[in-house]
């Protein structure tokens, strides 16, 4: 164990000290309990992740991975506060695809995520599915279009809240079928479901691991998957690029940190949610999310989030969306 005091003495005596001091640190690590944000409320896919994910690591670590809803602002509140945290390791971020789109759908974010985030690890990524409360008499995507344009101005589309791929997955089948919706944005998926359920909004572009159950028990409809190919999960409904050519959106999710975590930390989280992630009942429950596990290292995490980044731009610049 690395006491304050041993750590004050160790810098205090010079540079030289400094790699075997970081590394003495991860090695320690945690030694106390890890503070994981999740920028949403409970109940939604970045919810149902990290409580997955951070029960294990919990276990396997001997520390608790506690989870921290933090919603606001399209994911920015969450995502600002593990920005500017103290770079130990013991705050860390979900990381999901709203910090890639909104890069360039805000315009005044006080960070630039793809520079000021460590990446760790990603999870998976999972298609988002077109769905429609019971009430709306539209069973395929072609009937869905001709009922928007046969009723303009009363279709409410929900999502979990601006920026995020549920929103711009929605946004970007407006912009490629002319069918007009009005945007409902919430403060996460679940409270836009049980709207959905009461018939408030008409249609959500969800995450996967948040929408299925609902799906599977009949009390949503599901007419199309975000994905180039269909989900084994469903593998009856269609995708929606098959009336829609050229249409794709996936989910990528994963684990960051503040820049300049040491890299021995981070290299030890990486270590151990791969291990997690290969595990056959972590996988199992993954693939039944919606997307088998990604593991990787911290770079390819990080080339990820760069390429993601890059493909919602075009979607933002294509939809003409900005927030102030």
């Amino acid at each position: 164990m690395i006491t304050r005091r041993t750590a004050l003495g160790l810098l205090a005596a010079g540079p030289f000290v400094t790699a075997p001091l970081s590394k003495a640190i991860a090695a320690d690590y945690p030694a106390r309990p890890v503070k994981w944000v999740v920028p949403y409320p409970p109940g939604g896919a970045t919810d149902i992740l990290a409580r997955l994910i951070g029960q294990r690591l919990s276990e396997k670590l001997g520390q608790q991975f506690v989870i921290e809803n933090k919603p606001g602002a399209g994911n920015n509140i969450g995502t600002e506060s593990v920005i500017n945290a103290e770079p130990d390791g013991y705050t860390i971020l979900l990381v999901n695809p709203a910090n890639y789109i909104n890069t360039s759908l805000y315009a005044n974010l006080k960070f630039n995520f793809v520079r000021d985030v460590a990446p760790i690890a990603a999870f998976n990524r999972v298609p988002n599915v077109m769905t429609v409360a019971k009430d709306v008499p539209a069973k395929t995507v072609a009937e869905f279009i001709a009922y928007v344009k046969a009723n303009p101005g009363k279709v409410n589309m929900a999502s979990s809240g601006n920026g995020t791929s549920v929103h711009l997955s929605g946004e970007m089948f407006m912009a490629m079928t002319g069918a007009k919706m009005q945007h409902v944005p919430y403060r996460g998926a679940a409270l836009a479901i049980t709207d959905m359920l009461g018939g408030q909004v008409q249609v959500i572009f969800d995450n996967m691991p948040s929408i299925i159950q609902h799906i599977r028990s009949n009390s949503l409809r599901a007419l199309g998957v975000t994905s180039t190919e269909r989900s084994p999960l469903l593998p009856d409904i269609q995708t929606v690029a098959e009336t829609v050519p050229g249409y794709e959106a996936s989910a990528l999710f994963g684990m960051g940190a503040p820049k300049n975590t040491p890299k021995e930390v981070i290299a030890k989280l990486n270590g151990e949610v791969n291990a997690v992630l290969a595990e056959p009942e972590i996988k199992k429950r993954l693939v039944e999310l919606g997307g088998e596990p990604l593991i990787g290292t911290p770079e390819a995490f990080g080339d990820m989030i760069k390429a993601e980044t890059d493909k919602w731009k075009k979607v933002v610049e294509f939809a003409n969306l900005k927030v102030e």
